[in-house]
C-alpha cells in the first residue's frame, strides 16, 4: 500500500485487519496483561518475540520423554533427542534461503560469531582488517576486537569502521561499496549486521557479499535482527557464514538457541582450523570415541555439544508457524504496517522528533527508530505506564517494531495516540 491510501481515522485501522489474511495468526500468541487484565500494546519483538500458545505443549511432551524414558529418549522419543536438532533444520533453511547442509542450529549467538571467527578470520601481515558497522551491537563490537587481539594484531590498526556522512543516521550502499573497494585489499573480513540494531537500515547484502569478494574478502553478516524479519537469500547471496538469535523476529524464547550459515562452498573444507566438538564430528563413527576428530561436512561440522532439548521445542513450535505464513506474505505485512505508523507519525506530530530509519521500505525491515533527543528516556517510561512496551536505546532512540505476524493495524493506530499524548 503506497502513503497516499493511508488513513488517519480508528475505521481505517479496523477495516485494514478485517482484510488481513495474517491476522489469525495474532490469536496464537500470548501477549502480556497489565494488572487490570488488560493487554499490552506490546512493540518490542525486535528485542524479545512473543510466546506461541504451543509452546508449552512442545516442552512438556519431551518433559514427558524424561519422565518416562530417561536416557533412552535420545533413541525412542516421540522426537528422539540425537537427532532433535535436524527437526529445525528445514524451516531454519528455508527462513534464510539457504540449504539444509548450510544450517545448524546451535549455541548462542556471540558464540557462533567466534566459532565461525576462528575458521573465517585469517589475518595476515597485508590482510589483517575487519570491516564492521560504526553502530553494531556492542557484543560485535567486543567480538571481532577480541578476536584480532587474540591473532596479535591490534584493534586500532586492524578494525575498521563503517560510518555514515556527518548529519546522515543511516549509511549509503555507495559508500559502503567504494569504503571496500578502497580499502578491501586489507580486509580480511567484511562482519556487518543485515539490520542495523539501533537504526532499523537494512543492508544490500547481496551487494556486499560481491564486492566483499571482488576484493578477496570472507563476506559475514550478523543476523539477529533480519532472520524471521526479511526475507533472505544466503545461498544466493553468497556470504562465506552467517549467525543469528532466535529469540527476536524468531519468538524462541529470551536466551534461545542461535543458528549458522556456512556456504556450501566450504562444506568440505576440512583442512579449515575450528574449534572442535564431539556433535560436529562424523556421526557415523561418533559413539566410536577415537581421539582424532573428523568434521562432518557442512554447518553441522562446527558443532560442539549435543543439543540442548529443552531450549529447542519452544523454537520448533515458531518456526512451524513462520513456514505457515509465509515469509512473503510476512514481509507485504510488514512493510503495509511500517508504512502506516510513519504515515500516522508524520500526519500527528511532524517536527516534534525525527525517524532515522530509511524511509525507504527496501531499506529497512519491520522496525522504526525514532529520535527524541531531549527528555526522551522520561517518555519512554510515560508510554510503559500508558500500556505501550517499546524499547529504549541510550544516548536518545526508542525502537518501535510492529511484527506482522502478531501485531495489528490497530496496535499501529493506537501506539501513535498513545505516542501523541506523551510527546506534545
Amino acid at each position: 500500500m503506497i502513503g497516499a491510501s493511508y488513513q488517519t481515522d480508528a475505521d481505517f485501522a479496523a477495516a485494514m485487519d478485517a482484510r488481513d489474511p495474517l491476522a489469525h495468526f495474532r490469536s496464537r500468541f500470548f501477549f502480556p496483561k497489565a494488572k487490570d487484565g488488560s493487554e499490552y500494546l506490546y512493540l518490542c519483538g525486535h528485542s524479545l518475540g512473543l510466546q506461541p500458545k504451543t509452546v508449552a505443549s512442545y516442552i512438556e511432551e519431551e518433559l514427558r520423554a524424561w519422565a518416562d524414558l530417561g536416557v533412552e529418549g535420545h533413541f525412542h522419543a516421540k522426537n528422539p533427542w540425537m537427532p532433535y536438532h535436524r527437526f529445525l533444520t528445514e524451516q531454519t533453511a528455508e527462513l534464510v534461503g539457504a540449504n539444509p547442509s548450510e544450517v545448524v542450529v546451535m549455541n548462542s549467538l556471540t558464540v557462533n560469531l567466534h566459532l565461525m571467527m576462528a575458521s573465517f578470520y585469517r589475518p595476515t601481515a597485508d590482510r589483517h582488517k575487519i570491516l564492521i558497522e560504526g553502530s553494531a551491537f556492542p557484543s560485535d563490537q567486543y567480538a571481532v576486537k577480541s578476536q584480532i587481539l587474540f591473532h596479535g594484531f591490534n584493534p586500532a590498526d586492524s578494525l575498521l569502521e563503517l560510518k555514515p556522512r556527518v548529519g546522515e543516521s543511516c549509511m549509503r550502499d555507495d559508500d559502503i561499496e567504494s569504503l571496500i573497494a578502497r580499502e578491501g585489499d586489507s580486509i580480511a573480513l567484511i562482519m556487518l549486521g543485515g539490520v542495523n540494531y539501533a537504526t532499523g537500515q537494512l543492508f544490500d547484502m547481496k551487494g556486499i557479499a560481491a564486492a566483499g569478494h571482488r576484493k578477496g574478502c570472507m563476506v559475514a553478516f550478523d543476523l539477529a535482527h533480519a532472520a524471521g524479519n526479511i526475507p533472505l537469500h544466503l545461498h544466493d547471496w553468497g556470504p562465506d557464514f552467517a549467525a543469528w538469535c532466535t529469540y527476536k523476529y524468531l519468538n524462541g524464547g529470551p536466551g534461545c538457541v542461535a543458528a549458522s550459515f556456512v556456504h556450501e562452498r566450504h562444506a568440505r573444507a576440512f583442512d579449515l582450523p575450528r574449534f572442535a566438538g564431539w556433535w560436529g564430528h562424523n556421526e557415523k563413527i561418533r559413539f566410536r570415541m577415537g581421539p582424532e576428530f573428523q568434521p562432518m561436512e557442512g554447518a553441522e561440522g562446527w558443532q560442539l555439544s549435543n543439543p540442548p532439548i529443552l531450549a529447542l521445542a519452544p523454537l520448533r513450535a515458531s518456526v512451524e508457524i513462520f513456514h505457515e505464513a509465509g515469509m512473503k506474505n510476512l514481509r507485504a505485512k510488514s512493510i503495509s504496517l511500517t508504512g502506516y505508523l510513519e504515515f500516522l507519525l508524520d500526519q500527528q506530530l511532524a517536527g516534534k522528533f525525527a525517524i532515522i530509519t530509511p524511509r525507504e521500505p527496501q531499506h529497512r525491515g519491520a522496525q522504526i527508530s525514532i529520535r527524541i533527543p531531549n527528555r526522551g528516556r522520561e517518555l519512554c517510561d510515560r508510554l510503559a505506564a500508558d500500556g505501550v512496551i517499546g524499547d529504549w536505546r541510550e544516548p536518545d532512540t526508542y525502537r518501535i517494531a510492529p511484527v506482522p505476524l502478531y501485531n495489528s493495524y490497530q496496535d499501529v493506530y493506537r501506539f501513535v495516540q498513545r505516542f501523541s499524548k506523551a510527546v506534545l
